[in-house]
């Protein structure tokens, strides 16, 4: 080829190449033309939505608190741990050394994280739901069909993830972030410390259904005090704009998130505990349907334990619809406040004046005597003795005891915190009905009658303890109240004592009463002489009604209702306990011993002030350990490797004889006397050294035997 022939030829390449750029430089700008001037205002209007959308920041959700400071509900940064089957250096791997590595893994995760009831699978199942066939299943798929999220584990510490990067083939990954298939997405979660304790007064939260427009992620309260107080509890949620970035988009937070209050409650975890086992054993004892009881602290209205209870389908027993806060006939639980209001407004004058109880609208008191002291009749509960009374001063005009009840506060929503909340309904006892139609007087009265003593009228639980609280606070209505105050991060917000009326009754008239609701445990012929134990000095009255169902009263069952104060000559707290029961069933023998009960464990761990049980010395040398029912001093010893001396249990006693506790714990001890009928005194700190009644000695029921124990 000549000189000029391959020059030609080179000419043509350049021409070639530099036509190529040129058609590519005209297309740059011609595209440059397009986007910047023709479709100039498509773009703007894009980037327009883009910087102006606003992304909403979820606040964390504030804590609930106990009285003592413990946690009752909180938010825990948690993960979800997952790997990306579909990340390049998976897929890199080929189909059999990918199998055979994570084959090891899948075998790794069978222990760790297994997807299977490790408790309750059997072999079939164990091998259905294995790692290495869900392993299998995504190696056998086209590598760009394959998972991208594939959850190993949920709602794990965020530690566990760091843990996780050394697992089995994961380690073989070096580097974080998109380096590594595996990977952790981290939210919060709600938790609830104490389980079920409560959870009905506390309530329960979920997440917004991711559906909802703006509001993903939203952890929102649905019962208790999670629902009633959410939007305290919320927060304020904060907000990011689109900015933009070298490379495409990000947020700028603009408005941060404010978290929820922390809510501080009444609730004392140790209390919560004692009513909730107290009220199990007892409806388990005679085969209750449910059970509720509220313990309040008497002089602030603080609900220190609330606990709702149900047989479930296994027998067994477990938190249920709180009944403490819903209407229901109350029964003779009613008669101190009706007696109250008679004391008040002058119909009787002290505690021994007499009425006749004789029958009386349709009802008798089977009790002797026919003529009773307001003492009697509140202590034999006397349907026709409280009628007559309050016949006394409303039997012209029923309809003014209506008037009369809503006087004191009776029909005030409480504002207790507690969600479902309800009020008393007591129906006006006026000449005419809501169509106009006239009731005679004897229909009126005969209404009044039942009213008086706690039938044709529905009263939650919380009301009628709210009014045995007040006779126990010299006539002052203090409102009962779950909620103490709230905490920012600025500080505490205590809610102070407030009361629904400053008086319902002179502090006169609240200790007549009180008189009269002592002779119901403590009276010779009082109805509730079960619940009377000298450690403990309790007073109460009872209340039975037949439950109504589809418009009439279910015979085969009972509504048992027990309120009440102790210590009776200081009250430092009422208690109201209502449980539905089979017919043959008393109050004294159920709700009323579920008050006993409560009553003696708070005084045996010395939460009462008359209780010696607080009193502690310090002990000095080595630490002993004491014999124990609950559990095995050897295991004890060796778990906390540790010198101590055990002393080993002695022997049950017969039935009926002083069993011998010398070497026991002093908890223990306790209970196994108590159990026996016998009250316990005790002298020093440590170990039981000495019994003062010997073992095997004859049980006199409510003999005292005093305890020396010593370090």
């Amino acid at each position: 080829m000549t000189k000029k022939g391959n020059k030609r030829r080179i000419f043509v390449r350049y021409g070639l190449i530099t036509a190529f750029f040129l058609l590519i430089a005209i297309g740059i700008v011609w595209n440059m033309f397009r986007t910047t001037v023709i479709e100039a205002p498509a773009w703007n209007e894009r980037a327009r939505r883009e910087l102006s959308k606003i992304d909403t920041i979820q606040p964390e959700r504030g804590s609930i608190i106990a009285a003592n400071g413990n946690i009752l509900a909180c938010n825990v940064k948690v993960c979800d741990i997952k790997i990306d089957m579909r990340h390049e250096k998976i897929k890199k791997l080929s189909k059999k050394s990918l199998t055979e590595k994570l084959d090891s893994l899948a075998e790794f995760l069978d222990v760790r994280y297994p997807r299977f009831d490790p408790k309750t699978a059997d072999r079939a199942t164990r091998t259905a739901k294995s790692w290495k066939v869900r392993f299998k299943k995504e190696i056998d798929k086209d590598p760009d069909r394959r998972t991208r999220a594939l959850v190993i584990a949920k709602n794990r510490p965020l530690e566990e993830y760091d843990s996780a990067r050394k697992f089995i083939f994961i380690r073989d990954f070096k580097g974080a972030g998109f380096r590594c298939p595996l990977y952790k997405e981290e939210h919060s979660r709600r938790i609830y410390p104490y389980g079920k304790m409560a959870n009905r007064s506390i309530g329960r939260v979920h997440e917004k259904a991711s559906g909802i427009p703006g509001k993903k992620g939203e952890i929102r309260g649905y019962s208790g005090l999670e629902k009633d107080l959410d939007s305290l509890l919320y927060g304020k949620p904060g907000f990011a704009k689109k900015v933009a970035l070298t490379k495409g988009y990000g947020n700028w937070t603009t408005t941060p998130p404010q978290r929820g209050y922390d809510l501080l409650t009444t609730i004392d975890i140790d209390l919560q505990d004692i009513v909730e086992e107290s009220l199990t054993d007892i409806c388990a004892e005679h085969g209750c349907k449910w059970g509720t009881a509220i313990l309040m602290e008497v002089a602030t209205g603080e609900i220190k334990a609330i606990s709702s209870i149900e047989r479930m389908d296994d027998g067994s027993y477990g938190e249920a619809l709180n009944r403490a806060v819903l209407p229901f006939e109350p029964g003779s639980v009613i008669k101190p406040i009706s007696m109250m209001i008679a004391f008040e407004d002058g119909l009787v004058r002290g505690v021994d004046e007499t009425v006749d109880c004789s029958p009386f609208q349709r009802t008798k008191d089977p009790h002797a005597p026919s003529v009773k002291t307001m003492k009697q009749v509140i202590e034999m509960s006397s349907n026709t003795g409280i009628a007559r009374i309050i016949f006394r001063g409303y039997s012209a005009d029923p309809s003014k005891y209506y008037d009369r009840l809503a006087s004191i506060g009776f029909f005030d929503r409480i504002g207790s915190g507690i969600a479902g909340e309800q009020t008393p309904q007591v129906r006006r006892l006026l000449p005419t009905d809501s169509r106009g139609n006239n009731i005679t007087m004897t229909s009126r009265h005969l209404d009044l009658a039942r009213q008086a003593y706690g039938y044709n009228t529905m009263i939650p639980p919380l009301y009628t303890l709210a009014y045995y609280n007040a006779i126990a606070n010299h006539g002052r209505l203090v409102r009962p109240h779950l909620v103490r105050g709230l905490r920012s991060e600025k500080g505490d917000s205590i809610i102070p004592v407030s009361y629904i009326r400053e008086q319902v009754c002179s502090p006169e008239t609240a200790e007549k009463v009180k008189q009269c609701i002592h002779e119901v445990v403590w009276g010779e012929h009082g109805t509730a002489r079960m619940v009377r134990d000298d450690r403990v000095k309790i007073a109460g009255k009872t209340g039975t009604v037949f439950p109504v169902e589809k418009g009439q009263y279910n015979t085969s069952k009972r509504r048992l209702a027990f309120a009440g104060f102790f210590p009776y000559d200081e009250p430092k707290y009422s208690c109201m306990v209502l449980v539905e029961g089979p017919a043959g069933l008393s109050a004294n023998r159920s709700s009323g011993q579920v008050m006993k009960r409560i009553a003696l464990m708070m005084h045996a761990r010395g939460m009462i002030s008359d209780s010696p049980r607080l009193q502690r010395t310090a002990a000095a040398g080595k630490p002993t350990l004491a014999a124990s029912t609950s559990h095995p001093a050897e295991k004890t010893a060796a778990t906390l490797r540790c010198a101590v001396k055990t002393v080993s249990p002695k022997s049950a006693a017969p039935e009926g004889k002083v069993p011998d506790v010398t070497g026991y714990d002093l908890r223990s001890a306790i209970r196994i006397l108590e159990d026996r009928g016998l009250n316990v005194d005790i002298a020093g700190a440590g170990r039981v050294i000495h019994q003062s009644i010997a073992p095997g000695s004859p049980i006199k029921r409510g003999q005292r035997i005093r305890l020396t124990l010593k370090v």
